[in-house]
């Protein structure tokens, strides 16, 4: 039987990864000490104020947002680029006190997590880097049903561990080829992941999104298929603060054809047309940040 996959890093720890992760820690204690919606307001309104100032991110959020809404003006894309700094800010400083957050937090759609494995089969949980995309990872504990989901390991690997403690029911699986073995292996026992797919994945297929293809990951449509899995869409919407949201949408259905590289590229069509809807609803609550296309 196959074990939970520990964080690992394969990078030499350097003098500067010990700096950071000094004031990294410092900072969750401080935080830990404040009220939840201080500590939400003081990371969102130094994120709001620094952030714009750090011009590589900027640049490319910049670009993005210029790109998939052509009809705002400069001070509109301006606006947004605060906006998705101050969430990146709150979500920041949210982390360390993550396990309060479930008592903010308003659920619709609640009978499509609770339904999850009642039918024999596994279900597949998918969001977006919006609102505080924490949390739709961690509802599945609050309501007695675990959810394993996949992450990425923070470049500072002082950082392991901290990062990976999560408050989830499940496991957190670390994305590469021995990740997606033990996924298969949880989706196999009826157990439910979550993933989130509005990141470019090189070594994904090209799907339309806001206009422009993207290299988009396709473990998504591929584990739906393999275990004819329901796909239920989290949407994650911050609102007033340090108070959140989540809609579970009904569950997508898995058409297969019999031609598989067709029937992904479907399936993933799709979902990046919903993430496209619920960002074009609530812009400066997504990721702008990172290169989501290519030059």
């Amino acid at each position: 039987m196959a074990e939970q996959l520990e964080p690992i890093s394969h990078r030499q720890t350097s003098l500067l990864d010990y700096i950071s992760a000094f004031f990294a820690y410092v900072a969750m204690i401080l935080l830990r000490l404040l009220p939840l919606d201080w500590a939400s307001n003081i990371g969102g309104k130094t994120a709001r104020f620094i952030g714009p100032h750090i011009k590589g991110a900027t640049r490319t959020a910049r670009k993005n947002i210029k790109a998939a809404f052509p009809e705002k003006t400069a001070d509109e894309i301006e606006a947004i680029i605060k906006d998705v700094w101050e969430n990146l800010g709150r979500t920041t400083a949210e982390f360390a006190l993550i396990d309060k957050l479930a008592y903010r937090i308003t659920i619709e759609g609640l009978e499509h997590l609770t339904n999850a494995g009642k039918d024999g089969k596994p279900s597949l949980f998918f969001g977006a880097h919006m609102g505080n995309w924490e949390l739709p990872l961690i509802i599945g504990g609050i309501h007695g049903v675990t959810i394993n989901a996949f992450y990425r390991a923070p470049n500072n690997p002082l950082l392991l561990k901290v990062f990976s403690n999560r408050h989830l029911a499940g496991e957190l699986i670390p994305k590469g080829a021995p990740g997606a073995k033990r996924a298969f292996s949880l989706l196999k026992k009826g157990q439910s992941l979550g993933i989130l797919v509005d990141q470019k994945l090189n070594d994904g297929i090209a799907v339309p999104f806001f206009g422009r293809d993207a290299m988009t990951g396709t473990a998504l449509a591929e584990f739906a298929l393999r275990f004819d899995a329901p796909m239920v869409p989290i949407q994650c919407l911050r609102e007033n603060g340090a108070n959140f949201r989540l809609i579970l949408h009904p569950p997508l259905e898995v058409k297969k054809t019999g031609e598989r590289e067709k029937d992904v590229a479907a399936i993933m069509h799709n979902v990046n047309s919903i993430l496209e809807g619920w960002i074009r609803e609530n812009p400066g609550q997504w990721l702008w940040l990172h290169r989501r296309w290519p030059n």
